[in-house]
């Protein structure tokens, strides 16, 4: 048996599409920390859906809070804007899983319906996500949490999740303060920061993602991913000097 865990928070735009592609599994554990939406409603519908609730302590503690609350050992870790495609749900539910080894799959983001294949952190995009969790864990990082995978063996698979991480450009907006702000709490007096390193952050992040990463080659999207990356880089690190004061 594998069970799914997904954190949610405000999630009812796209957890349907969600749940719907995971109807397959017998277990989907949803942590909740604080919606005031539609999210708990739309939980509901699902038989194979059980909900808890906790406040939030960053990302990588609370994927771990998930992750205990599940009947399995074997966790499958998704996020409330990914869709599993048919052919990877077949692939999971074939699977034999070995406990000394955690399970890598391809993310394949999309921008304005269209399928992003530059820029950076947006192509290519592996995650581990599947882990038996008496042999590892999520790292305890407020913001960029990672499955631990040293001394296990890594195994790619072969079909995507489809992934939705922006809807409009407030969207942008809402998470440029959400993971600049986490950032902050992390590396406060343990990393230097200044105006200046935020001003240089943030022009590297552009022209990393737009040149580096060809960015150009996705037109209009590629341009506004670009300049995403750029400010999110820039406020994370005028959030961090603030902190550090």
């Amino acid at each position: 048996m594998l069970s799914i865990t997904i954190l949610t928070k405000n999630s009812a735009a796209t957890l349907e599409a969600t749940l719907e592609s995971i109807r397959a599994f017998p277990e989907v554990i949803i942590l909740d920390t604080g919606s005031t939406d539609q999210t708990l409603e739309i939980a509901s519908k699902f038989p194979n859906v059980k909900v808890f609730q906790q406040e939030f302590r960053g990302f990588g503690p609370t994927h771990n809070e998930a992750s205990s609350l599940a009947s399995s050992d074997w966790i499958f870790s998704l996020d409330s804007d990914e869709v599993v495609t048919p052919e990877l749900a077949k692939e999971i539910l074939e699977l034999s899983l070995n406990p000394q080894a955690v399970y890598q799959i391809n993310r394949a983001n999309y921008f304005n319906q269209k399928h992003i294949r530059c820029c950076s952190g947006w192509y290519p995009d592996p995650v581990i996500r599947i882990y038996h969790r008496k042999h590892t864990r999520f790292s305890m990082d407020q913001v960029h949490e990672r499955v631990l995978h040293k001394g296990l063996t890594v195994i790619p698979l072969h079909s995507p999740i489809r992934h939705t991480p922006f809807r409009n450009l407030s969207d942008f907006s809402t998470k440029i303060q959400i993971y600049s702000t986490l950032f902050a709490e992390q590396h406060k007096h343990k990393k230097q920061s200044s105006l200046a390193r935020a001003l240089f952050h943030g022009s590297f992040a552009f022209f990393k993602s737009y040149v580096l990463k060809r960015g150009f080659l996705g037109g209009k999207e590629g341009y506004i991913i670009s300049k995403y990356n750029s400010q999110t880089a820039y406020y994370k690190y005028l959030q961090l000097a603030k902190a550090n004061r």
